[in-house]
């Protein structure tokens, strides 16, 4: 049955007409992103999400040696096995990995790279 003849029929029988329903409904992934970043919460969202692109953003070599460890206020931190990947990784590959990173998640979710070993 359409809402406004069910609505129109519904006052004329109660002897007084009804508001419209407020238009309230939105998509649940909206509330939750908000409630998430009340609490404080964004960066670990953020931070699954470079998780789990992560190799596809570093490469397989470079995912088999290393992981996103935190995302915190904008700064990546990255755990290699090796001082020598490391040296590399800041040296050489930082810039395009920043630039992949920012392409895929935007500037504002990654905007530091730090690597450590361990």
């Amino acid at each position: 049955m359409n809402p406004a003849i069910r609505r129109k029929a519904l006052s004329e029988w109660r002897g007084y007409r009804e508001p419209a329903p407020a238009k309230t409904a939105r998509p649940v992934g909206d509330s939750l992103q908000e409630a998430m970043r009340a609490l404080g919460l964004r960066d670990l969202v953020d931070e699954a999400k470079v998780a789990a692109a992560w190799r596809e953003i570093a490469g397989d070599f470079v995912a088999l040696h290393s992981m996103p460890a935190s995302l915190k206020a904008g700064t990546l931190v990255i755990r290699v096995t090796q001082p020598s990947l490391r040296f590399e990784l800041e040296r050489q590959f930082r810039a395009v990995l920043m630039a992949k990173l920012q392409a895929h998640f935007g500037a504002r979710v990654v905007r530091k790279l730090e690597f450590r070993v361990g």
